[in-house]
């Protein structure tokens, strides 16, 4: 019976995550994106709890997962979907790909809470691990809680080391989050509900597709005002 127990919690919480009307169309991953937007616009206005400038001008990519849920119902769990970009060759933001974020927790829990999350990426090797399959923070590369403020340095690296830096936007506050064990993957089919075609990452951060939305534009002038 014990070991039936973590099979029925983990059922239950996908039960609740698989959100049946939200299909993947062009309009729900619009959406997505302009939240995506509005978290970035949201944490870079606050300056003292920022992500620092000299963070983000290292950064080789960044991924940004709108209203989070972490659900408790025993055993917890965690479910989001959001995007993920890219610091291209010269130097600018890529298009984004979606991704999924999900991961189970330790501990009798209760309740249910919407976070935002970003993750800030600082080098190349953990992006390509995402791309080629299931990838999972902590274990495939090593993640901290980001620094916040503006005038943060990069300093802060002889301290973390980290590959990834991880924060959240709960309740309007902002800070570091411990997502290790979390796990990360490619959402192909809304990739090509937003994109209308059958599309790679690969070509999505190359920015060549000619079916971008406006709001795309929107994501990346944000990012770039830093």
């Amino acid at each position: 019976m014990k070991k039936i127990i973590p099979y029925i919690m983990t059922a239950s919480i996908a039960f609740i995550f698989n959100d049946p009307i939200l299909p993947n169309t062009r309009g729900n991953e619009v959406a997505k994106i302009k939240a995506a937007t509005q978290v970035i616009k949201d944490i870079m206005n606050i300056p003292e709890k920022t992500i620092p400038p000299s963070l983000l001008k290292k950064a080789c990519g960044i991924a940004v997962v709108p209203g989070v849920l972490k659900v408790g119902l025993g055993l917890g769990g965690r479910y989001g979907k959001g995007i993920l970009a890219v610091r291209t060759e010269i130097g600018n933001w890529s298009n984004p790909a979606f991704i999924t974020l999900s991961g189970g927790s330790i501990g009798w829990q209760i309740g249910v809470q919407s976070t935002d999350i970003i993750l800030v990426f600082t080098n190349k090797k953990s992006v390509d691990a995402i791309l080629e399959g299931k990838f999972t923070l902590g274990a495939d590369a090593s993640i901290a809680a980001g620094p916040v403020g503006r005038h943060v340095g990069v300093k802060t690296d002889v301290e973390f080391k980290s590959e990834i830096y991880s924060y959240s936007q709960s309740r309007g506050l902002f800070a570091g989050i411990a997502l290790e064990g979390a796990a990360i993957q490619i959402d192909h089919n809304a990739n090509e509900a937003l994109y209308e075609e059958e599309i790679t990452p690969e070509d999505i951060f190359s920015n060549t597709s000619r079916n971008v939305p406006d709001c795309v534009e929107e994501l990346k002038k944000a990012l770039e005002e830093d």
